[in-house]
């Protein structure tokens, strides 16, 4: 409660990726963090150019943004908690994460976003754009999987926030000097990809339960992963 009694606003996380389609183990990790942490709302966040992903190979395409948000409605429907935000479709170009962060914890403030990122990734975040100024404007929900489930911030920390964190014991979460904090969730793993999703699209197989099925009927009838020949003769 506030000096006031008014109830502080629960944390918002916020999910960023291509959802290139949404799958099950995106949702079931969002749903892991959103309760571990108390999230009261996981803003997903569909990238309009993401920057490590390469999506100018014709065999292996990203679907276009339109489509993606469109799964992602058909995914999330019936959970109070989940929402979509478009803001990197709206705004175009690169989607760069400091970027999104800093309007959504505009938007938000004085509360401050939770940043949701997968172990691999945070690993690789000081090659990020700015990621100093990411660590200032958001908390960090790390998410970790076999053969991950091991991982602890005394092993890693980005060098950028290095010298001004102060890691738990067990290594499990850290407090950032002027403010923030990092915190490793333990997820349930899943075997679901959507690279392997797009393969199994373009061989003719069955990706049932690998995906919500309104999302997957949609994927399916939008043929966006049709072999491009196929695409052609159609």
């Amino acid at each position: 409660m506030s000096a006031g009694g008014e109830r502080a606003a629960s944390p918002t996380g916020v999910f960023g990726g291509t959802f290139n389609p949404v799958h099950v183990a995106h949702l079931r990790a969002a749903e892991e963090v959103g309760e571990a942490l108390g999230l009261d709302r996981v803003l997903f966040v569909p990238a309009a150019d993401p920057p490590h992903k390469n999506g100018s190979d014709p065999a292996d395409p990203i679907a276009p943004a339109a489509l993606r948000v469109a799964w992602l409605e058909h995914a999330i429907a019936g959970n109070p908690r989940f929402a979509i935000d478009r803001l990197e479709i709206t705004r175009g170009g690169t989607s760069y994460s400091v970027d999104t962060v800093r309007e959504i914890a505009t938007r938000l403030s004085p509360a401050r976003p939770v940043f949701v990122i997968g172990w691999d990734a945070f690993v690789e975040i000081d090659t990020w754009k700015d990621p100093s100024t990411l660590f200032g404007l958001a908390d960090f929900a790390v998410m970790t999987r076999p053969p991950d489930s091991d991982a602890s911030l005394h092993g890693f920390l980005p060098s950028c926030v290095r010298d001004r964190a102060r890691v738990s014991a067990d290594g499990g979460s850290a407090t950032l000097q002027g403010g923030g904090w990092i915190r490793l969730v333990a997820i349930t793993s899943l075997d679901v990809s959507s690279s392997a999703i797009r393969a199994r699209l373009r061989e003719g197989r069955s990706v049932r339960y690998l995906l919500p099925e309104r999302a997957r009927r949609a994927v399916v009838a939008s043929g966006a992963y049709r072999r491009a020949d196929e695409q052609e003769e159609r």
